[in-house]
């Protein structure tokens, strides 16, 4: 269900992660990778190294606030554990469930893959070197003191003052330039395509397109991904606004924003049949006709028709899409009716949209059909339905998602290593034709990386925030061209 919204952000935002959140963690990696390739550091010295400056990065934060912005730095929970009268380094950045991380490579599995991509740091036999855009001499310097203090065991209270520069919240950010330059694809705000790979210009058009919206819809108030959706998901300004129209990722925007609402209503719907179950000691579980029977109670008795009729209409004459998911969701979003009518929804946005904004909306498909669950799926799976009840589909649907949910269980079942027994990853289990959970699935919304971006686009200066929301700075419109 997730992975042609997936597939479809990482496409239009190459660079960036749903779980990278501080752009002077990519100037950290650069200067290591400089600093590793000047020694000749392999592998396994760049790793201690690394897990060791991650330590004392953090230790520079244990005297400020949480909340100061741009937030807390990455593991600073853990490494407060280690800090007494010195900071234990070694013991802090040891392996281990009990050290500041328990991964191998510490907070670079979550940047080095955007580090790579950004361009910032490839690897050499799994060593951190220089990428093709080398970090600048001023970056070294800021980082190189805290690369000497690596090789001490432990730090003191004074020496973590002394390195106050390195945080995140300091005035001091000699990478704000070299990295804004790099997000917007631009040299001194000039943005010459040549020069840049097909990634850098893909971020770029999306920081753009973000930058607009934030432009026209930051006074709206909410989320950056909210802005967006204002400005391209739905309404005509995707056509009638200069800067949004001269952008074809605009559109993809338009169709990856439309179809993460159809991704939200499954996860939403399947979460609420989970919590209908019982455990594994037997109270409640439920035979697939209770579960049928169940979901069915959760809709009105009407017909698919009648149900398909007051959705429309969802667009106006010009194809462009009216909000109505939006205001769908603006009921209650756990409710299976709120989430089946957003599936129908989907399932019209299928035949609807066009161009880019329908090819991105249907994702990639084999031999031109809608994979199971997909919009175009319930397409077909309404037309199958209008004259029956909207009961009748909801039951069909519980049947579809278990049927889907015990495929997917045995694809990724494996032998367990130990007992040397089939072991099947899943929440949901069927035991005598009755199905009982372990746990309770999730019903977050899968991330678009918007909120990321944003993020990312106020610490290089190119949004900012005021009373009255969200604006863009007089650099973000020279660099990103907002004036068209």
């Amino acid at each position: 269900m997730e992975a042609p919204v997936m597939q479809a952000v990482e496409v239009l935002v190459p660079g960036v992660s749903t779980v990278t959140r501080y752009i002077r963690y990519y100037a950290l990696y650069a200067a290591l990778a400089a600093h590793a390739a000047e020694r000749d550091l392999d592998r396994e010295a760049c790793r201690r190294l690394l897990r060791r400056s991650e330590v004392i990065f953090a230790g520079t934060h244990l005297g400020i606030p949480a909340e100061t912005p741009p937030g807390p730095a990455h593991g600073i929970d853990r490494v407060r554990a280690f800090n007494g009268e010195r900071l234990d380094v070694a013991h802090s950045a040891s392996e281990g469930q009990t050290s500041y991380s328990p991964r191998p490579w510490g907070f670079w599995a979550q940047y080095g893959g955007p580090s790579t991509v950004l361009g910032t740091v490839v690897l050499e036999n799994g060593a951190l070197r220089p990428g093709r855009h080398p970090c600048p001499p001023e970056v070294r310097e800021l980082f190189e003191p805290l690369f000497t203090h690596a090789e001490a065991d432990s730090m003191s209270a004074r020496d973590l003052v002394e390195l106050g520069d390195l945080a995140l919240s300091s005035e001091h950010r000699p990478e704000v330039p070299w990295l804004r330059d790099l997000f917007t694809a631009s040299r001194m705000n000039l943005h010459d395509p040549d020069h840049w790979e097909p990634d850098d210009r893909t971020r770029r058009a999306t920081l753009r397109v973000l930058a607009r919206s934030v432009e026209l819809h930051g006074t709206d108030g909410g989320s950056f991904e909210g802005m967006l959706r204002s400005a391209v998901a739905f309404g005509d300004q995707i056509d009638r606004d200069p800067v949004l129209s001269s952008i074809e990722q605009s559109q993809g925007w338009r169709g990856v924003l439309l179809r993460h609402y159809s991704v939200g209503a499954w996860r939403r719907l399947w979460a609420t049949l989970v919590a209908s179950m019982g455990g594994e000691d037997g109270e409640a579980d439920r035979t697939r006709e209770e579960l049928r029977t169940w979901l069915a109670d959760q809709v009105e008795d009407v017909s698919v028709t009648k149900a398909l009729d007051g959705l429309q209409p969802l667009q106006d004459g010009s194809g462009h899409p009216y909000p109505r998911e939006r205001q769908l969701l603006d009921g209650d979003r756990r409710a299976p009716l709120t989430n089946i009518k957003l599936l129908l929804v989907g399932g019209m946005r299928a035949r609807e949209l066009s161009g880019i904004a329908q090819k991105t909306f249907l994702g990639p498909r084999r031999r031109g059909m809608g994979e199971i669950l997909d919009p175009t799926w319930v397409h077909l799976l309404t037309e199958e339905y209008r004259g029956r009840s909207l009961k009748d589909l909801a039951a069909r649907l519980a049947d579809d998602m278990l049927a889907q949910a015990m495929r997917v269980a045995r694809a990724k079942m494996r032998i367990d290593p130990v007992t040397q027994r089939l072991r099947l990853f899943s929440r949901v289990h069927e035991r005598n034709d009755r199905f009982y959970k372990t746990s309770d699935e999730g019903d977050s919304d899968v991330g678009t990386r918007i909120e990321q971006l944003g993020g990312f686009a106020a610490q290089l200066g190119l949004l900012q925030a005021s009373d009255n929301g969200w604006g863009v700075t007089d650099e973000a419109r020279t660099a990103l061209e907002l004036t068209a």
